[in-house]
């Protein structure tokens, strides 16, 4: 599976779990420690686990390793590492607190909703 197929998986995996304000980050070239960041959020701390553990679950039927998950007991910012497409899944406040978007400013923004509908 190649770096983009993991993203849309990883994207189509949060979609179905009703995931929030979904940003893509293009990390080639600033970032040695993925390609892409998804960037989204949760309302509330069973939502966010439920994304996590559905990105998980349909990267793992592709076949793909999850590398490890961060945060997913406490569900306030859980880390999602699928090697080449590392996921921020956010609880709602701590999205708009820790704000990566603006962190990672230099970062082109990946438009993917249109392959997300085939």
């Amino acid at each position: 599976m190649n770096e983009r197929e993991l993203l849309l998986t990883a994207a189509k995996a949060a979609d179905d779990k009703k995931a929030e304000d979904m940003i893509v980050l293009n990390m080639k070239g600033i970032s040695l420690v993925a390609d892409y960041f998804l960037i989204c959020h949760g309302n509330s701390d069973k939502q966010v686990q439920a994304i996590a553990r559905e990105m998980k679950q349909k990267a793992e039927e592709k076949g793909v390793t999850v590398k490890r998950i961060e945060g997913f007991d406490e569900a306030r910012w859980v880390l999602v590492d699928l090697g080449d497409v590392v996921a921020h899944v956010f609880h709602r406040e701590e999205r708009s607190y820790y704000n990566l978007e603006r962190l990672w400013g230099d970062a082109p923004t990946e438009h993917i909703l249109n392959e997300l509908n085939q």
